[in-house]
């Protein structure tokens, strides 16, 4: 059986492909607004604001509290996305299982407006509930880049999704910061309204730029199209993942990428979720905070095309290396980062190599995946990334507490990206490319 990309005339195709890439544009304005910027700082100036009577103490523990919700989502998706994953593979219901996620993560996204000051638990699970919807529907979403793209092009359509990813949500950012900063113009009674309303406005944006995805992308063959025997999905998804983890050693390429992406993941992951809450408890203006974050939403999208590109040229693995070498740099100038102009010097450096390195991982992951089992090896990279998601930001808390500082914290990620690197250096990627084929040809998919 062909893949989707070989049954289609060039038109469809493309517009299969800007479809599928115009997901990553909706849902961006939840990492941009909710994960990166706006929240973060909104959690710790209002949400978290009466967390403690002494305000300096108060901003450490809004950071750790930031820091510990973050775990939390994360070890929730961790444990629900193989199963979720193999569920989908044999019951040819990614695009099905995509909407009910970003369903649940537009809808929790929309009920953070109603949180104002010392709300903090319910801003936590608010965004808990949200950031669990936006990770398991990214697992659907992912899965599909193997059946939609063609080989030569996966790099591309990959690293596309991530540019398109930053200038939505960067658009929204800007929109946001404008209401934000200049509420009266917009006919917003104060900043805090506007930014509530902020939260309504990105829930809007996901569900809008999402229906192009579930419209035009076809759903992939599944189990039962491919003669395999009927059973109760629930029944064969466990069956599945139990078959994955007896034939975990045919992959071995694969899964020691899963453990390299395991490691350098969690600091780029911790990064992203924590630089803002870590600038605003060492004393960055909001203004410098939201500001050098929306400039890497739009200095991200050349970069982005540009790693596509590079990845061509001298291969995903040695580009994936070189954005490592730099945020190794990234973490220790943290350390050192006393000045608004020093955040905004520390987010150029994260725009060259942020969608790159996670779109490369992405495509990398993707040619060593056999498409047979794509959701289902996508849970597994997924729950790789979640569970980066539980160390880092666990960690960066568990840190700052103890030290009554996060400046330890934030140079601490060094480990992760140079252990990532060295363990990235031991895959053999045509090796694991071969063996995906092979179980591709095997079951009529190459």
């Amino acid at each position: 059986m062909n893949t989707i990309a070989d049954q289609v005339d060039e038109r469809t195709y493309k517009r299969i492909i800007n479809a599928w890439a115009m997901y990553d544009w909706a849902n961006s304005a939840f990492a941009a607004v909710i994960m990166a910027t706006v929240l973060p700082v909104f959690y710790s100036k209002v949400a978290a604001a009466t967390i403690h009577p002494d305000p300096e103490r108060a901003r450490v523990l809004a950071s750790s509290a930031w820091g510990y919700t973050n775990t939390i989502a994360m070890l929730i998706i961790a444990f629900s996305a193989p199963i979720l994953g193999a569920l989908a593979d044999h019951s040819g219901a990614k695009k099905k299982f995509l909407g009910a996620f970003a369903s649940l993560g537009i809808t929790a996204t929309a009920l953070l407006y109603f949180v104002s000051t010392g709300d903090w638990l319910a801003a936590s699970l608010f965004y808990i509930l949200g950031r669990v919807g936006f990770s398991g529907a990214n697992i659907f979403y992912d899965s599909l880049l193997p059946h939609i793209a063609r080989k030569e092009d996966i790099d591309y359509v990959s690293a596309k999704g991530y540019a398109l990813g930053y200038l939505g949500g960067g658009l929204l950012l800007a929109l946001s910061l404008a209401w934000i900063m200049k509420p009266e113009m917009f006919g917003f009674p104060n900043s805090e309204m506007a930014t509530r309303v902020s939260f309504i406005a990105v829930a809007v944006w996901w569900a809008v730029f999402s229906i192009p995805l579930f419209k035009y992308v076809p759903e992939p063959p599944h189990a039962l199209e491919r003669g395999e025997s009927r059973q109760h999905p629930i029944k064969a998804a466990f069956q599945r993942l139990q078959n994955t983890f007896r034939e975990i050693r045919r992959y071995t390429e694969l899964f020691k990428f899963l453990l390299a992406f395991w490691l350098y993941n969690d600091g780029i992951g911790t990064i992203i979720t924590m630089a803002t809450i870590y600038g605003a408890e060492i004393g960055i203006r909001d203004v410098d905070l939201i500001g050098a974050i929306l400039m890497v939403q739009f200095l991200g999208i050349p970069f982005s095309l540009a790693f596509g590109w590079l990845g061509k040229r001298i291969g995903a693995k040695r580009a994936i290396l070189l954005a490592l070498g730099v945020y190794t740099l990234i973490a220790i100038g943290g350390y050192f980062m006393r000045e608004g102009w020093h955040f905004w010097l520390l987010a150029v450096l994260v725009a060259t190599v942020q969608g790159g390195a996670q779109a490369l991982s992405r495509s990398l992951y993707g040619v060593m995946t056999p498409k047979a089992k794509s959701a289902e090896f996508f849970g597994f990279y997924n729950v790789s990334s979640k569970f980066a998601g539980i160390v880092g930001p666990a960690f960066f808390a568990f840190v700052g507490s103890m030290a009554g500082s996060s400046r330890l914290s934030i140079v601490a990620l060094v480990i992760f990206f140079i252990g990532g690197a060295l363990l990235l250096l031991r895959v053999d990627v045509e090796k694991g490319i071969r063996v995906a084929r092979e179980e591709d040809a095997a079951l009529g998919l190459a």
